[in-house]
């Protein structure tokens, strides 16, 4: 079957554009460094790996309400700190892991990815 595309065009407005130009400029220029996330959206994904870093706790999960992830983790942690390489990779995934989940989240909430 062959299905038909439309494409439609707004006519171009004539009358100028609202805003100073350098405000216009500094505001797309934030636009594009926080990647039109706004500024809570950037720095979501660095609190939460920096909640990471405090061993033991696994903060950074808790921030992003992955609560049972972080329950489990400090009972897994348990055992492993009879090892302590294997604490010390958990301990450096969990830093990962809130760091990915933080940037997925900030995906879904602006209906991205």
């Amino acid at each position: 079957m062959e299905e038909e595309l439309v494409v439609q065009f707004s006519p171009e407005s004539s009358a100028p554009k609202q805003g100073v130009l350098p405000v216009r400029i500094v505001r797309e220029i934030w636009r594009e460094i926080t990647f039109g996330v706004g500024t809570w959206g950037a720095l979501r994904p660095l609190i939460a790996a920096l909640l990471a870093v405090v061993p033991f706790l696994f903060l950074g999960q808790h921030f992003n309400r992955q609560h049972r992830r972080a329950t489990e983790w400090s009972l897994l942690q348990i055992p492993l700190a009879l090892t302590l390489l294997l604490w010390v990779g958990l301990y450096a995934w969990s830093i990962f892991d809130a760091w990915r989940d933080a940037v997925s989240a900030m995906g879904e909430s602006h209906g991205h990815s």
